[in-house]
């Protein structure tokens, strides 16, 4: 049966406009980028399957071209639309947060982190970069690591903050161990990166640990 023979009240499309995207499964929201599905398989099927071959949502998304184009149902246009909605989805979390006060949202803040950082295989270390109002001037790479460390010089950090001429910084980095719990070289780090733009009179207002799903915040911590 086609999802058009459905009743009105349980097609994915329907239901999203008159209950809102949250109220639809990850195979209902993945139906409505396939649009349609293979002979004997409605798209909400065929989305159903997917999600079982990938072994989920993250999955799915997270395969590369080589891998999704040997599964039945997707292909070339199909996962540049997928890869499409996942940077858009980066990509309005970035807006938020760049027109809006950091501190009054720090849940975007967290979201936004944990979008661009949880899935690098490397751990890689960023900045925020922040005005005396606390908005985001600019976010940066500074550095970047093999799969169990980055190295961090505080004087590359000071620099750039003088650069853009910040008057306050959160700190973030990512374990690819998928283990947000700070180890004792990201206090130590942490530490000295303080020392060191307090100098130049530059505020750390946090550091946070992403890991898989999580992320710690040395300020919550009182680790600051």
């Amino acid at each position: 049966m086609s999802i058009r023979d459905w009743p009105e009240a349980e097609r994915p499309r329907e239901r999203l406009i008159s209950q809102g995207a949250g109220a639809l499964t990850d195979a209902e929201l993945l139906a409505l980028f396939l649009r349609s599905g293979l002979k004997g398989q409605d798209a909400v099927t065929l989305a159903r399957s997917l999600l079982t071959e990938f072994g989920g949502l993250r999955s799915l998304l997270e395969a590369g071209y080589p891998r999704a184009r040997r599964s039945r149902g997707l292909g070339a246009s199909r996962y540049a639309q997928l890869q499409a909605a996942l940077e858009l989805a980066r990509r309005h979390l970035g807006e938020r947060l760049a027109r809006g006060d950091v501190l009054a949202c720090p849940e975007d803040t967290r979201r936004y982190l944990q979008a661009r950082l949880r899935d690098l295989m490397q751990e890689v270390f960023t900045c925020l970069f922040l005005d005396n109002r606390n908005r985001v001037i600019a976010c940066e790479e500074l550095f970047r690591g093999t799969i169990d460390g980055a190295s961090v010089h505080p004087r590359e950090v000071v620099r750039r903050a003088l650069d853009l001429n910040a008057a306050a910084v959160i700190l973030a980095h990512n374990h690819p161990s998928g283990v947000a719990e700070p180890s004792r070289a990201d206090e130590h780090i942490t530490r000295r990166l303080v020392d060191a733009l307090a100098l130049v009179d530059v505020r750390v207002l946090d550091h946070i640990v992403v890991g898989d799903g999580e992320s710690v915040s040395f300020a919550e911590r009182g680790l600051l």
